[in-house]
């Protein structure tokens, strides 16, 4: 029942935009009059600048220390380290699929990264790194994200043992379906002349 409330909670921590509040303040609109419509990070630093995009990242990262604070106090001394594997789980599912946008939300690799760094400091912080650095080496987001998140569910299995990896591996195929776009072929279709 712990893990279950772990789960609701963090999911109602996710389920707070953080680019929605930054949009309206900045622009007096919703993500979703803004460029692509998507409550993320790169769209609002894109159409409303790089500190609004920082503080979108910043707010998302609070979110989910918060949500992962908040359940490790309601269930520590029964689950430990695990309250936060379920409340980093809900952040994530509600960040991704919040219920009053109509399950369109943002981009989840900066609570992703948060969370893992969370769970485990020393080694959740390097998996983040290895991803950027691959990120920026091979000029591919999507892979550098979801080396991160591959590292991040061996680390977890390794750690804290299969109830961790198997939550990590939920977590890492979200991410893998975030991006699941940039690794799909181009498809190039004819354009017909104009007479």
């Amino acid at each position: 029942m712990l893990k279950g409330l772990c789960l609701l909670a963090g999911y109602a921590f996710g389920c707070f935009l953080t680019a929605e509040i930054v949009a309206r303040c900045l622009a007096g609109m919703g993500t979703g009059s803004i460029g692509t419509g998507s409550p993320s990070a790169a769209n609002i630093a894109g159409h409303l600048g790089k500190p609004a995009g920082i503080a979108v990242i910043a707010g998302d990262a609070l979110k989910t220390i918060l949500a992962c604070w908040f359940c490790y106090r309601l269930a520590a001394p029964e689950l430990e380290h695990i309250a936060v594997l379920y409340g980093g789980m809900g952040v994530v599912l509600g960040h991704a699929w919040p219920l009053w946008r109509g399950g369109h939300g943002g981009c989840i690799t900066a609570v992703a990264c948060t969370w893992a760094i969370i769970y485990f400091p020393v080694t959740g912080a390097l998996c983040c790194l290895a991803g950027a650095v691959a990120a920026i080496g091979m000029r591919h987001r999507a892979l550098g994200i979801v080396l991160a998140g591959g590292l991040a569910v061996v680390v977890a299995f390794l750690q804290f043992g299969t109830q961790s990896g198997f939550g990590t591996v939920g977590i890492a195929l979200v991410l893998m379906w975030q991006y699941r776009k940039e690794f799909l072929p181009v498809r190039y279709e004819k354009k017909e002349k104009s007479p």
